[in-house]
């Protein structure tokens, strides 16, 4: 075989006669001409068998007109074999046992895997079939927009078109939406699942923000809310790679397919609504998924019913709850934490005082995490500057006050004092809701185990002279007053030294 590769070369690559090569080679010419015609015979170039075994190039050289009937039979089957390739399970192995069982002196494995991998190689063939059924789903937004035409103004409002698509039975799905926030391109994702009827082993999507935060070869950290919503659907995510743009081929080829069959012809109609847009491009995308593909005799929606809707996991009944995330919220000294949206408190156990914890929440609940783990869930209450606390999550100390109200809160105050309780009572009264005052009171009250209730009550009788009843203010008089109190004492201490008489050596003493 090295001599027939040589023979192969100086015939495509000199000038050399056939004897000549043959004298170069040391065989005889007759050897020379019978391999350059069973080349020739093939088809092939001499670059193609650089990468061809010996055992098959013999086989190809030596039973070329046995194996080109045998070829041209079994090339009839590839379509067929394209798609029993995507069903779990099967590979061309398989294939080939089950061809040897119907053609039992048929092509060898070699020659039967090559005549496949030409066949597929074919420019003419529009069909990916790296994919098993059910494997992946591929999302991608098209760069190119569409357009709506604003029926008041005139005005041209920029569409964004979201494209899905299954690579093993090439189904694709498209819709116009507003833009590529992070809801949008959940929900057109939900809408790609419930388009295909069920749901994939995994979504690949691009790193575009609303699905993937910050892109990494090895951990990609994706977006709270997408990570989310493929927990909810029980699949995974597996952003492709920067800058490979092999990882989305098949997205990116359906784009451009898209560009053809559905930019092109709607491209001088004009649309007032996005839904009146959707409507023309999912009429346009029924007509392009049952177009047949080239070459497989079957189109993209009956390759997708033989071979994939089986294959696809079971949509949950309801759609996916929107939900929201407060990322790093600080759990305050009274252990609430405050949804910004509504400007509400929740409350957490106690021991998560200054703590850092993470919000998830939808229409109906409240849910807090830390350290990865549900703390705990509320009922979502829309009430602004009010709690929503659980006695359980109280310290022992605070049980008794439990369901704060401007009461209890001045029962605490005259505890500590008649001046305490006239500043607290004075902030409960000048805000619209009492509920706005409570952080504040709670604060100044606190004040009272590290100050002490003598300073404090001075602290507030200050405050109240000066008509700035806060807790700010409150507890910078309260630290002055006790910084003068330990001034005093200092002082106090200093006058009890004996007054300078002649007896006492002084510091001259000592130079």
């Amino acid at each position: 075989m090295k001599k027939i590769r040589e023979i192969i070369r100086l015939a495509e690559t000199s000038s050399l006669s056939q004897r000549q090569i043959a004298k170069a080679v040391n065989v005889s010419r007759p050897v020379v001409s019978e391999a350059l015609q069973k080349f020739k015979a093939t088809g092939l170039k001499r670059e193609e068998i650089k990468g061809i075994s010996d055992t098959l190039l013999n086989d190809l050289l030596t039973e070329q007109k046995k194996s080109e009937s045998k070829s041209d039979e079994l090339k009839k089957n590839f379509p067929e074999y394209a798609i029993e390739l995507k069903r779990k399970g099967v590979t061309l192995s398989l294939l080939w046992e089950e061809y040897l069982q119907n053609i039992p002196d048929g092509l060898k494995y070699a020659q039967f895997c090559w005549h496949y991998q030409q066949w597929r190689k074919d420019k003419k063939l529009s069909m990916h079939i790296d994919h098993k059924a059910g494997d992946k789903m591929f999302v991608d937004y098209a760069g190119h927009r569409m357009e709506i035409t604003d029926p008041k103004t005139g005005k041209m409002i920029p569409a964004e078109v979201f494209v899905a698509i299954l690579p093993a039975s090439q189904l694709t799905f498209a819709e116009a939406s507003e833009n590529q926030t992070q809801e949008s391109f959940m929900r057109s994702n939900e809408r790609a699942l419930r388009f295909f009827g069920g749901v994939p082993a995994a979504i690949v999507p691009d790193n575009l923000k609303s699905g993937v935060i910050k892109a990494d070869i090895y951990e990609p950290d994706l977006n709270p809310l997408f990570a989310d919503f493929a927990e909810y659907y029980r699949t995974a995510v597996i952003p492709a790679r920067s800058r490979k743009p092999k990882d989305k081929a098949h997205v990116e080829n359906a784009v451009k397919i898209i560009y053809r069959r559905i930019f092109a012809p709607l491209r001088n109609k004009t649309f007032h609504s996005l839904s009146e847009l959707n409507q023309a491009i999912k009429e346009r995308l029924e007509m392009h998924n049952n177009k047949k593909l080239t070459k497989m005799e079957v189109s993209r929606q009956e390759l997708f019913e033989d071979v994939e809707r089986s294959e696809l996991k079971a949509l949950p009944i309801n759609p996916y709850p929107l939900k929201y995330f407060q990322e790093d919220t600080l759990v305050e000294f009274n252990y609430h934490v405050r949804l910004k949206e509504d400007q509400h408190y929740y409350s957490v156990p106690h021991i998560l005082r200054k703590k850092r914890v993470k919000l998830i929440y939808d229409d109906r609940n409240v849910a807090i995490y830390h350290d990865n783990i549900r703390i705990v869930q509320h009922r979502r209450n829309r009430s602004s500057h009010k709690y929503s606390t659980l006695r359980d999550h109280m310290p022992t100390n605070h049980r008794y006050k439990d369901n704060w109200n401007p009461e209890k809160l001045k029962w605490w105050a005259g505890n500590i004092g008649e001046e305490t309780q006239r500043a607290v009572t004075h902030l409960l009264n000048t805000k619209p809701h009492p509920e706005q005052a409570y952080k504040s009171c709670m604060g100044i009250l606190g004040q009272a185990s590290k100050y002490g209730h003598d300073i404090l009550n001075l602290a507030c009788r200050r405050a109240l002279n000066l008509e700035m009843v806060s807790y700010k203010v409150i507890s910078n008089e309260a630290k002055a007053i006790m910084e003068q109190y330990e001034k005093e004492m200092d002082n106090k201490q200093f006058s009890l030294l004996p007054e300078i008489h002649k007896n006492i050596r002084g510091k001259q003493y000592y130079k």
